[in-house]
């Protein structure tokens, strides 16, 4: 891998490194889906999915300056979801067009408070190979923070890079999910150089095996500084130097939780970069996170500055703690 020199100016408060996909999204059904048999809703969206895009939009229109770095499609001009995200006013350079290929495409669908999802996505097959690129590379280096939204696979291929952006004074997160192939092991050698994960609740305890969130997030505190686990409508914790942070969800009603997660990592992150304390972070992240959750799709319900504004003067007012 090629050195990087230290950045004198940083083009970006935030560069994304992940996945995305169109999502189509049916909500609001009437009933409960069943193979074999059809269900009708009134209720469709077209909109930009995964942790990538969500999370970076969650950041954006908070106002932070923010770019991607991902895969698309040949089809990605003649798409919405893509031009949504042109539109939102984020940094694509050292994005991959992959010509021969479609760009990454999710189903969701959601009755009540659950949901099914079929995705295609052979593009962000091993879309680690990205790391490769100088120009990708140079793109991070001009970050002051970097959030990677994608499974970690093939430890040997992240641990340079995630390395050397901490040589450089870049601070490092990830979102990853839970994926059993890796062990925790070679999960640890890689997280163990980011500022910050956010596993929801389910994924915390799947990695460490503990039995509540609490435990988990005790034993996460020995991979990285700042772990944070999500708790959906609970809201979210951390933990920092050892001690515990915890803050509430806003009470608003659910329509769809898809990409509710990333939503809080973009406004954590936003928060961060912008001076918060800890439970100022986590304050932003459940805003982006609650409100994402109250409109279909991960980004349709995002706050601007003036509503996020609102809801967290509220929050801070209303001294409430869970």
């Amino acid at each position: 891998m090629p050195k990087i020199a230290r950045a004198s100016v940083r083009a970006f408060d935030l560069v994304v490194f992940g996945e995305f996909f169109s999502d189509m999204i049916f909500y609001q059904l009437r009933n409960q889906p069943r193979f074999g048999e059809e269900v009708k809703t009134d209720c469709f969206l077209i909109a930009p999915g995964g942790g990538l895009a969500t999370a970076a939009i969650a950041a954006s229109r908070l106002g932070s300056t923010t770019g991607i770095v991902t895969r698309v499609g040949a089809d990605a001009h003649a798409l919405p979801t893509w031009n949504e995200i042109l539109n939102e006013g984020l940094d694509v350079t050292a994005c991959e067009v992959l010509r021969d290929q479609a760009t990454a495409l999710t189903v969701s669908v959601a009755y009540q408070s659950n949901k099914m999802m079929v995705t295609h996505d052979p593009i962000n097959q091993r879309l680690e190979d990205m790391l490769s690129s100088k120009a990708v590379l140079q793109k991070l280096h001009r970050a002051r923070h970097v959030h990677v939204a994608c499974a970690l696979r093939h430890p040997k291929r992240w641990i340079p890079v995630l390395k050397q952006l901490r040589e450089n004074g870049i601070t490092v997160s990830a979102d990853f999910g839970w994926n059993p192939d890796l062990s925790p092991t070679q999960l640890l050698s890689i997280v163990k150089y980011c500022e910050f994960i956010f596993p929801n609740e389910h994924e915390a305890k799947a990695i460490t095996g503990a039995s509540d969130a609490l435990r988990a997030l005790e034993k996460l505190q020995d991979w990285v500084r700042v772990p944070v686990v999500k708790l959906g409508k609970r809201g979210a914790m951390l933990m920092a130097d050892g001690k515990l942070y915890r803050e509430p969800a806003l009470p608003i009603d659910i329509v769809d939780a898809t990409g509710a997660g990333d939503a809080f990592d973009g406004g954590f992150l936003h928060a961060f970069l912008h001076g918060a304390d800890w439970s100022g972070c986590l304050k932003a992240g459940n805003i982006c996170g609650s409100l994402s959750a109250s409109q279909p799709g991960g980004s349709q319900g995002l706050p601007g500055p003036k509503e996020y504004r609102y809801h967290l003067s509220a929050m801070k007012a209303s001294g409430v703690r869970k």
